[in-house]
């Protein structure tokens, strides 16, 4: 099955070197290129591509704005210069499936674009942690989701912990003496319960019930 990839940029040069990037993979196809937010909101109703590499700083609309608008109907990848840039957990809230440096080289694109087309988030464990990070910089978060927290058991819970300090499968595993099949089992579980289409949503859902900073 063909990857139908959308592009989001300000930039023309970046978006062609995307464009190279993408079109040079035999399963992947460019769905269509959009200079602004409000272009990229068009271009995902018109055309419906799998995936969508969204820039944050775009002219008229932003591609957090936009992300708000897409995300149900596509997977949402955000572009950024920075690790540290400040927007990327409201861009990650506003329902994105991860994020990517624009300097990544192209096999981390096309890996990106993979992981999240097959219904995966892609954040970086070292990502994860700085998000915290902004986390505990913000305001005491009011509880949510307590009805749904409480449906979890304590090992699922565990894990949920695990994921809010971000760490992976591999590393969860090790530090709870479990195999990894059986932690990929336990997320799949808590997201059920949750409600949640991923683990970013998971992160997110552990700091809003003031989990995240615990431990």
């Amino acid at each position: 099955m063909t990857i139908r990839v959308a592009l989001a940029d300000d930039q023309a040069l970046v978006r062609a070197g995307f464009r190279m990037i993408v079109e040079s993979q035999p399963g992947m196809e460019v769905a269509g290129e959009a200079a602004d937010g409000h272009e990229a909101i068009e271009l995902v109703r018109r055309e419906s591509p799998d995936v969508i590499l969204m820039d944050i700083r775009m002219p008229r609309v932003d591609g957090i704005a936009a992300t708000r608008q897409v995300a149900g109907a596509t997977r949402v990848v955000i572009l950024t210069t920075y690790e540290l840039d400040e927007y990327v957990f409201d861009a990650l809230a506003a329902g994105a499936s991860g994020f990517l440096l624009k300097a990544a080289p192209p096999e981390q694109l096309i890996h990106a674009i993979e992981v999240v087309a097959a219904g995966n988030a892609l954040l970086d464990p070292s990502v994860t942690r700085r998000l915290i990070e902004e986390f505990a910089r913000r305001p005491e978060p009011a509880l949510k989701r307590p009805k749904e927290l409480a449906t979890l058991t304590e090992r699922e819970l565990g894990v949920l912990l695990e994921l809010a300090r971000g760490f992976t499968n591999a590393e969860i595993a090790v530090r709870l003496h479990v195999s990894e099949t059986t932690v990929k089992t336990h997320v799949a579980h808590v997201l059920d319960k949750l409600g949640l289409r991923d683990r970013v949503q998971a992160v997110i859902v552990a700091y809003e019930a003031g989990l995240a900073g615990t431990g």
